[in-house]
C-alpha cells in the first residue's frame, strides 16, 4: 500500500487545485444546489452559478488562515486547492458551510447538541435556543435524561410532572414552526437513559407516525444494562431529580420492548452511551450525553461540530486505490474544516466558547459502496470488509497527521490534557466521523456515506405523486458495454425490486451489485463496525431489513453491534413506515429506503412518468358531514377492494359558487393523490393549518379553519376508525357528533363519485343524480 505519510505539510497542499475551472454537474446535482444551496435575489430567483457558490466558500473558508499570519500569496493558492477539491467533487463540506459561508449568516455547522436541564427555564431556553440553531441551518441533539419522570412532584407549585414525552411535544412543535434558512424543516435527536423512570413511555412515543415528525429518538444503553441482558437481570430505575433508586425492571423485558418497537417501525435506535464516553477525549469538560439528529456525531453540551465528506469513488485509477491522491484531499479537508471553526459565525456565544475550546471536526466518506464497485469487489465481500479498515485506517492516519501539523503551527485546542493522542499532539479533539450525505452526494454523483447502494433500478417518489424511475450509472454503464443494456429491462428491474431473476444479466454483474437488501443484516453492522474501528466519534449506517423479518433478527443485530465495539445502532425494516422516499418491487405500496441511503443514489435518469391506478366500475365507502366557514361540507371516501383508501368527493350542500368550486378541485386533486398510492397521512399533513377568514367550531369543539383544514381533519377520522389500512375491514362508527351515512356500493353513473343510501333512495352528494322519482 503506498502512503504520502513521506510528503512535507506543505506539499500535500499542491495538486488538486490544479484542476480546470470548468466542471460538470448531473441534472439532479443542478436541481438541488438550485433549490437548497445557491443565492436567490428577493423574488426568489437564482442569482448565483455553481462555480460562484464554490468560489465563495473556498475564498471564505482559505481567508481564515490570515489570523494565523499567512502571506496572501498563500492564501490565495490555498482558495484554488480549496476550489479545486470541491469543484472536482473529491470533497464536499456540510450543507451549511455550502449554503451560508461568505453570505452574512455565515452559520457553517450542522450539528448541535443542547442541554436540557431540570427547571422551566432550562428547558424552554433550550426550545428558544434550537429555534436559533435550526433558523440558521443546523440540527440539535438533546438529552431528556435530567428531567423529573411523569408524576413527579414539581416543589415551586406543590403539583406533578408531566415528564419528558410531554415537553418532547414542545420541542417538536416548535421545530415545525421554524423553517431551516428558507430550505427545509429542522431536525433533532430525543434521547432519553435506560435508567430513567419513563423509558417505557419514551420507547413508545413515536409508535404513532404521525407523531414527533421532527425527532429521531435513541435510547441510551449503558454497559450495566447490557450486562444485564446478557445475565436475565434486574436493571435500577433512577429519579434524576432524588437520584434514588425508584424502581427495579427485568432487563430483558425492556430490551425485548425496544426491540419491538424498532422492529414496527424503525424507532427507538439505540446507542452504547458508556462506549461514547470511553472514547471521550475532553473528560474533564463533562460526560457526552446526547448526539446530532443522525446519531454519529456524540457532543457536550453547548458543543457543535463541522463535518465533511471525502469522494472515494473518485479515489480509484487504474483499478486500485489511489493512496496518494486520497491522502492529499484528506490533509486539505482537515485544514479546511480547522479553518471553519475560524470562519464560522456561532449561534449562540456558549456554542462558540465550547466549539473554539475542542475544534471537534468530523471527516468522513461517501461513495464507498461506487469504490468497490470500481474496485471489482462486492459489499459483502471479505475483502470488502478488510479495505474497508484499511481505507478509513489511513484516512484517520492522514487527518491525525494533519491536525498535528496544524497544531504545531497554530497550537493545540485549548481544552487538550496535554497528553499526546497516539504520538501526536492534534490541533482538533477528534478527526473523523461517518455522516449520512444524503444531498451531498446527490452534488458529488456518488453513493451515500458508506451504505450499499439501495437498488440498481428504482423508483423515485417526487412532488404530486409522480414517479420517475433511475438507474445506477455504473450498472449502465456496464450493461451498454456488456450488450445488454435496455430502457425495457431497467424498467422491468425496477419494478422487480432487483436483479437477481434475470438471466441476461451476467452472473459477475449480479454478485458485484448487491443492494441494502441483498446484504445479510449481520453483513451490514460487519461493515459498520470494520468502520467503527478507526472512527473518532461514530458511524451513520442503518441495517436494512426485509419486510418478513423477524423481531429476533432485530434483537440479533443489537447484540452483534454491542459485541463488535459499534457506538449505535439504526434499523428499518422494509414497509414499516409510511412515506417512501424510494421504492422497489411491483406492489410495494409503504415499501420505504433508508432515508440517507435513500438520497445518495442518483444518476442522470431514465425516466418513465408511472400512472395512476384505474377506476373501477364499483367501489364502496363512507360520507361524513362536516361544519366551515362557508356551510356544510360533505366529504365522501372510496376504498378500494384491499381497503386502500381509492378516491375523495366534496359536496357543499347549499353552498355553491367560489367554495364549492374549490373544494371540488381539492377533492379531484386528492383522489388523483390517492390513485398514485400517496398515503393519506400525507395528503392529510398538507392541508391541516391552512386558514381562511371564516372559522367555525367543528361538532367536536375542535376549531375548523378553512374548508381544506375540514378535508385533512375527515381523512384522520375515516383513518383513525380503521378505514384505508389496506385491511379491507374497518369497524362502524359509532359517535352522535359526527354524521355518518352508509353508502351505496356502486359509482355515480354521470360524475363517477360514490352514491349513498338516504331515506330509502339513492343519491350521489357530488353533482346531485339521484334513483328516486321526486
Amino acid at each position: 500500500m503506498k502512503t504520502s505519510s513521506s510528503q512535507g505539510h506543505g506539499d500535500s497542499r499542491s495538486h488538486e487545485g490544479s484542476r480546470p475551472l470548468g466542471f460538470k454537474l448531473a441534472p439532479n446535482a443542478l436541481k438541488v444546489l438550485e433549490r437548497r444551496y445557491l443565492k436567490k435575489n428577493e423574488e426568489g430567483r437564482v442569482v448565483e452559478t455553481p462555480e460562484e457558490l464554490f468560489r465563495r466558500v473556498a475564498k471564505t473558508i482559505a481567508a481564515a488562515d490570515r489570523q494565523y499570519g499567512r502571506p496572501e500569496e498563500d492564501i490565495r493558492a490555498l482558495e484554488e486547492e480549496f476550489y479545486g477539491i470541491m469543484t472536482g467533487l473529491s470533497f464536499l463540506p456540510n450543507s451549511p458551510t455550502l449554503m451560508n459561508a461568505g453570505r452574512r449568516l455565515g452559520q457553517l455547522s450542522a450539528c448541535f447538541v443542547l442541554p436540557v436541564g431540570d427547571a422551566m427555564e432550562s428547558i424552554f431556553d433550550a426550545v428558544k435556543h434550537a429555534a436559533i440553531i435550526h433558523k440558521s441551518g443546523g440540527g440539535t441533539g438533546f438529552s431528556f435524561s435530567r428531567l423529573r419522570p411523569k408524576g413527579d412532584v414539581v416543589g415551586s407549585t406543590k403539583g406533578v410532572s408531566s415528564g419528558p414525552v410531554s415537553f418532547m411535544t414542545v420541542f417538536d412543535t416548535a421545530t415545525e414552526a421554524v423553517k431551516q434558512g428558507g430550505t427545509r424543516r429542522g431536525a433533532n435527536m430525543g434521547m432519553l437513559s435506560v435508567h430513567h423512570p419513563d423509558i417505557l413511555s419514551f420507547m413508545a412515543c413515536k409508535d404513532d407516525n404521525s407523531k414527533l415528525n421532527n425527532f429521531n429518538i435513541s435510547i441510551a444503553l449503558t454497559d450495566a444494562f447490557m450486562k444485564a441482558v446478557q445475565e436475565d437481570s434486574q436493571y435500577e430505575l433512577v429519579n434524576p431529580r432524588t437520584g434514588k433508586v425508584v424502581q427495579s425492571l427485568r432487563a430483558r423485558e425492556v430490551f425485548d420492548r425496544i426491540v419491538e418497537h424498532a422492529w414496527g417501525n424503525g424507532e427507538p435506535g439505540v446507542v452504547f452511551i458508556d462506549r461514547i464516553n470511553a472514547s471521550n477525549p475532553t473528560p474533564a469538560i463533562g460526560a457526552i450525553e446526547s448526539t446530532n439528529p443522525c446519531g454519529e456525531q456524540p457532543l457536550l453540551p453547548y458543543e457543535s461540530c463541522n463535518l465533511g465528506s471525502i469522494n472515494l469513488s473518485l479515489m480509484v485509477t487504474d483499478g486500485q486505490v489511489d493512496w496518494d491522491r486520497l491522502a492529499r484531499v484528506v490533509r486539505l479537508a482537515v485544514h479546511f474544516l480547522d479553518n471553519v471553526i475560524d470562519a464560522n459565525r456561532y449561534p449562540l456565544p456558549e456554542i462558540e466558547q465550547m466549539t473554539r475550546a475542542n475544534r471537534k471536526i468530523g471527516l468522513g466518506v461517501m461513495g464507498w459502496a461506487d469504490m468497490l464497485i470500481r474496485l471489482q469487489l462486492s459489499y459483502n465481500s471479505p475483502r470488502a470488509f478488510e479495505l474497508a479498515g484499511e481505507v478509513m485506517g489511513f484516512i484517520r492516519r492522514q487527518a491525525m497527521e494533519e491536525s498535528n501539523a496544524l497544531a504545531a503551527e497554530r497550537g493545540v485546542f485549548p481544552n487538550y490534557t496535554g497528553s499526546a493522542r497516539e504520538g501526536f499532539t492534534v490541533r482538533n479533539a477528534t478527526v473523523t466521523t461517518i455522516a449520512p450525505t444524503g444531498t451531498l452526494s446527490i452534488i458529488a454523483g456518488s453513493s451515500s456515506g458508506i451504505e450499499p447502494i439501495f437498488a440498481v433500478c428504482y423508483v423515485r417518489n417526487v412532488m404530486e405523486g409522480t414517479k420517475l424511475i433511475e438507474v445506477n450509472p455504473y450498472f449502465e454503464e456496464m450493461a451498454r458495454e456488456r450488450g445488454f443494456w435496455s430502457r425495457d429491462l431497467m424498467e422491468r428491474i425496477a419494478e422487480a425490486g432487483g436483479i437477481r431473476g434475470f438471466e441476461e444479466i451476467p452472473e459477475d454483474i449480479k454478485r458485484l451489485f448487491v443492494t441494502a437488501h441483498d446484504i445479510t443484516p449481520e453483513e451490514h453492522i460487519r461493515m459498520q463496525a470494520a468502520f467503527q474501528r478507526h472512527v473518532d466519534n461514530a458511524v451513520s449506517k442503518t441495517v436494512n431489513f426485509s419486510k418478513d423479518a423477524s423481531r429476533k433478527d432485530v434483537e440479533d443485530v443489537y447484540l452483534l453491534a454491542y459485541s463488535l465495539g459499534c457506538k449505535g445502532v439504526t434499523v428499518y425494516r422494509d414497509g414499516s413506515r409510511e412515506g417512501q422516499v424510494l421504492s422497489t418491487g411491483k406492489n410495494e405500496r409503504a415499501s420505504a429506503a433508508t432515508t440517507e441511503a435513500g438520497k445518495g443514489q442518483q444518476s442522470e435518469p431514465a425516466q418513465i412518468k408511472i400512472t395512476p391506478r384505474k377506476r373501477p366500475d364499483s367501489l364502496k365507502g363512507k360520507t361524513i358531514r362536516m361544519n366551515t366557514g362557508c356551510g356544510r361540507i360533505y366529504v365522501t371516501i372510496n376504498e378500494d377492494d384491499e381497503g386502500h383508501f381509492f378516491e375523495l368527493f366534496t359536496s357543499m350542500g347549499k353552498a355553491g359558487g367560489c367554495a364549492s368550486s374549490q373544494s371540488e378541485a381539492l377533492g379531484r386533486l386528492i383522489s388523483l393523490a390517492l390513485r398514485s398510492n400517496i398515503e393519506p397521512q400525507q395528503i392529510s399533513k398538507q392541508l391541516k393549518g391552512i386558514t381562511c377568514h371564516q372559522q367555525v367550531l367543528g361538532c367536536k369543539g375542535e376549531k375548523i379553519l378553512s374548508c381544506a383544514d375540514s378535508i385533512a381533519k375527515a381523512l384522520d377520522l375515516f383513518h383513525s376508525d380503521g378505514h384505508g389500512n389496506g385491511n379491507g375491514n374497518g369497524k362502524k362508527i359509532i359517535d352522535k357528533k359526527y354524521e355518518f351515512e352508509t353508502l351505496l356500493i356502486g359509482a355515480c353513473p354521470e360524475c363517477g363519485s360514490s352514491v349513498e343510501h338516504e331515506g330509502g333512495c339513492s343519491i350521489c352528494r357530488n353533482c346531485g343524480f339521484t334513483k328516486c322519482s321526486g
